[in-house]
């Protein structure tokens, strides 16, 4: 079995050579989830802002769903904590220490009802692995206790499947996958 380090610098080439852009459709199986889950209800989704061959969650912004929603964005503040803070979609970014584009205003910290994490690889017990930092599973780790409905989807292409990620304590498993061949 590849460790973790290893099947990032794997999963991240095959990322970049097989990378094709999404329709919108793609999150047609998000919207029908929310739909059923949360009823009318307006709720607080994070997604990221796509870079490095990431599925594009700005296509988001051209189905309906989006109407219910209030979008956040990661921001990375002092001790490498990460919180989400409300974006519209034409809001000004800024570029963080990492290069990750984040809100420039930033609003009060929200906790979000619905959690969309990319990822480089997952497997089919829905384990992830992320990049390295530990921002989400800290995250998790933290607001899961107090906010236990969190419903946490990881956003990926389904040749990003790996037989079995190598797991840690901290990591956090996530609720749903959803690929190209829709949610699970």
């Amino acid at each position: 079995m590849l460790n973790k380090d290893r099947l990032r610098k794997r999963y991240f080439l095959i990322r970049k050579k097989k990378y094709f852009d999404i329709k919108p459709s793609f999150f047609n199986p998000l919207a029908s989830l929310i739909k059923k889950k949360y009823k009318k209800k307006r709720i607080c989704m994070s997604i990221y802002y796509p870079s490095s061959f990431e599925v594009n969650t700005l296509k988001l912004f051209e189905i309906s769903i989006i109407n219910r929603l209030k979008i956040l964005l990661p921001v990375i503040i002092e001790n490498n904590e990460m919180h989400f803070h409300e974006w519209k979609k034409n809001n000004v970014l800024q570029i963080n220490q990492f290069g990750m584009l984040e809100p420039g205003l930033l609003s009060e910290h929200i906790v979000p009802d619905v959690m969309l994490v990319p990822l480089l690889a997952y497997d089919n017990e829905n384990n992830r692995l992320g990049y390295g930092g530990g921002f989400y599973d800290r995250y998790l780790n933290k607001y899961l206790e107090k906010h236990k409905n969190i419903l946490t989807i990881g956003i990926a292409f389904s040749f990003q499947r790996y037989d079995k990620i190598p797991v840690s304590s901290t990591d956090v498993k996530l609720e749903y996958i959803l690929t190209e061949k829709g949610i699970n």
